[in-house]
């Protein structure tokens, strides 16, 4: 079974005729085209007939099991199946999961859970699709990176720029998460419009109404004209909220009215406006934590969470930091009227061994002053950081012992602290010297350890390590119904 391009419905197989009704009404009410079935039999009819672009799939049916329906859908491909299941039966949805589930579902959820899971697996199949049309890139819209998980992320922004979705980025301060809202706009049927951005952490909370909405004159003490807010200014285009969780939680509210009816009235106004524009919000924090601790409003985040990116740090990328190094090194030549053409290989080697808390930006700035306070055709090691030379002699005497090499931060955590990046300083993880351990005993411990500094806080530990809380409940889960070998 190949799905047809144009394929959007989505299959619901539930026998209990009342859930698949609302399940399919739910979905609807999120502008998803559904069906339901109550048998294994009937689907695979309907799909012979028509073949949908997602199945949502109840694992306990009256004439099929559920595992057998996921492996025979996978065996037929061309849709992705997210899988519902009944508290208490997770061990079955983890075990769906590994057998090629796309997602799952724990009975009883929210019908804005539902309609956000099904939302990201659609977007995920279209740009599965996708793979074919777009070969590996070295660049992308300003993006630099050929890595397998950036090459994701160049299809991700390619598949969502056709939509008028609200998307939202996540991932550490300098990872680019700009870059990839003026890509998605760059790419989208908006891209002769404006683009605005606007940082929600360095404007003050009691301005920001006006910077977003606009202000009217006598507004405020100060207001002494009409001022236009980036809604108006982005009007047929893209607006971009950097650092949205820094919003305040009364505006949040007027947000979520401005997205959901598109008409805001500017401060000390009475006159409603309305405006054609995109929303693309990110944020360098966990938002499923904001939501959590009361800072972030779970409506208004399932609103903007529509489609999800993330930016991986620059120290998960492998090689792409020498190929990003080597093109800011051609820009800052160029800027700075300095001839450096290369870098040397051990300076190469330096900034590969080191973690770059900053991420990109970071670099940028370290290569930027070594630019500036040196000149010539190469780049050499004496010319960068101290930190950075210090990564490169370890890196080397590691190698030289047939050890990993060591990845440096610029301020080491104390002993048993976790990092911003998410790294334990606990060598007892790795075992004793001269043993290797292995990895899914690594990850475990390193995991177990997380949750355990954080005061069992797991998705404050997920935040920390970089992953999500599901991906630790997930691997939990698993872990506690492995072999006791395993």
């Amino acid at each position: 079974m190949v799905a047809d391009e144009s394929a959007s419905e989505v299959l619901i197989i539930e026998d209990d005729a009342l859930l698949a009704r609302l399940y399919a009404e739910q979905l609807r009410g999120g502008g998803i085209p559904a069906v339901a079935v109550g048998t294994a039999a009937a689907a695979f009819e309907r799909i012979a007939a028509t073949p949908p672009a997602l199945v949502l799939l109840d694992l306990s049916l009256p004439d099929a099991n559920g595992l057998d329906i996921l492996a025979d859908l996978r065996r037929r491909g061309g849709c992705d199946v997210v899988v519902v299941t009944a508290h208490g039966s997770v061990n079955v949805a983890v075990e769906a999961m590994r057998a090629g589930a796309h997602d799952f579902l724990v009975k009883p959820f929210p019908p804005e859970r539902l309609v956000v899971t099904v939302r990201n697996a659609l977007a995920l199949g279209t740009l599965t699709r996708l793979v074919d049309r777009i070969g590996e890139r070295e660049a992308y819209c300003g993006m630099i990176g050929r890595s397998l998980v950036m090459q994701g992320i160049y299809r991700i922004i390619e598949g969502a720029a056709q939509s008028r979705a609200s998307v939202f980025i996540t991932g550490e301060s300098g990872t680019g998460k700009e870059l990839a809202a003026e890509a998605l706009h760059a790419r989208s049927p908006r891209a002769r419009g404006p683009f605005v951005a606007l940082n929600c952490a360095a404007i003050p909370r009691d301005l920001m109404e006006s910077e977003i909405f606009g202000h009217v004159r006598g507004a405020f003490t100060g207001a002494h004209t009409d001022r236009e807010g980036a809604a108006t200014r982005a009007h047929g285009g893209t607006l971009f909220l950097d650092e949205v969780c820094e919003m305040d939680l009364a505006l949040q509210s007027k947000l979520l009215r401005f997205l959901q009816t598109g008409a805001f009235q500017k401060v000390g106004s009475g006159v409603t406006e309305r405006v054609d524009i995109r929303i693309v919000s990110a944020t360098n924090r966990d938002p499923l934590v904001e939501v959590e601790a009361g800072r972030f409003r779970e409506d208004l985040y399932y609103r903007l969470h529509v489609v999800p990116i993330h930016l991986p740090p620059l120290r998960q990328r492998g090689d792409d930091v020498r190929l990003i190094a080597r093109h800011l090194l051609d820009d800052l030549a160029a800027l700075e009227g300095k001839g450096f053409r290369r870098i040397d290989a051990a300076a190469e080697a330096a900034l590969a061994a080191y973690r770059w808390p900053g991420n990109i930006r970071q670099l940028y700035n370290v290569l930027h002053g070594a630019v500036v306070l040196n000149d010539g055709e190469v780049l050499t090691l004496d010319m960068l950081p101290a930190q950075l030379r210090e990564a490169e002699a370890l890196s080397l005497r590691a190698a030289t012992a047939g050890a990993p090499p060591p990845e440096l931060d610029f301020e080491p955590v104390a002993d048993g602290e976790i990092d911003d990046a998410g790294d334990l300083d606990s060598p007892s993880i790795y075992g004793a010297e001269g043993e290797i351990r292995p990895l899914w005993q690594v990850e475990r411990l390193a995991i177990e350890r997380a949750i355990d500094l954080c005061g069992g806080n797991v998705p404050r530990a997920a935040a920390l390590l970089g992953i999500s809380a599901s991906t630790i409940y997930r691997k939990r889960q698993a872990w506690s119904e492995a072999p006791a070998d395993h």
